[in-house]
């Protein structure tokens, strides 16, 4: 059965792609940029995001999307926040100062280290494939965005900041970079989020938004 999907478009999301991908997967997608086109219902709602985290809060509030968020989060309907969209789900980030996010799930978004585990300096943004790990103690696998998907499947990632979740249960996946270990995906009930870009992930990103479209 095709499912019903809000996409909030805030206007600096990478959304295109994401309808795209959404619609490939099944999905029947309703994007909305202002609070007053928010359907009275849908089955899903996806977060999409590229850019900085302050501006993208900002275009929220300024389009009363962050009470059309808050709101349908409520509603305890299965929801999906991509790369900013995730970080915006947690208290705050620290991303060009001290901004507020939307509370949803316990934790900071923090910079990710500019040097690799033994001091070396690497690249960032972090950019490029990482495989997939279950975080001990996190969320299950096996219930959720994950589960079909195998672990150390490779992912597609681009940013400068990551999420830090507060509880240990809230993280889903992480990946490995240069033995830094970066939040790549949490699951805290019905809200998921992943820091990776399902969209630009190929077959396995496509898979992971039907195991989204069938909870």
């Amino acid at each position: 059965m095709t499912q019903n999907v809000t996409l909030i478009d805030y206007g600096i999301g990478n959304f295109l792609n994401v309808v795209r991908a959404l619609t490939a997967a099944g999905a029947n997608v309703h994007v909305v940029d202002k609070a007053s086109e928010a359907p009275s219902v849908s089955e899903r709602m996806v977060l999409p995001g590229v850019g900085a985290f302050a501006g993208g809060m900002a275009e929220m509030k300024d389009r009363g999307l962050d009470d059309v968020v808050l709101d349908f989060v409520r509603t305890q309907r299965p929801f999906l926040g991509i790369c900013v969209g995730m970080q915006m789900l947690f208290d705050a980030s620290e991303e060009f100062g001290e901004h507020a996010g939307l509370g949803l799930i316990p934790g900071r978004v923090k910079a990710v280290s500019s040097t690799q585990l033994d001091g070396r300096p690497h690249c960032i943004p972090h950019i490029g494939w990482a495989g997939l790990e279950p975080h001990s103690g996190g969320a299950n696998w096996e219930e959720g965005l994950l589960a079909t998907t195998p672990i150390a499947t490779p992912v597609y990632l681009v940013h400068s900041f990551h999420a830090q979740p507060t509880n240990e249960r809230d993280i889903l996946a992480n990946v490995n970079y240069n033995g830094r270990r970066i939040c790549a995906a949490v699951q805290s009930g019905h809200l998921m989020g992943t820091q990776f870009h399902p969209e630009r992930s190929a077959s396995a990103g496509l898979n992971m938004l039907r195991a989204f479209l069938a909870l």
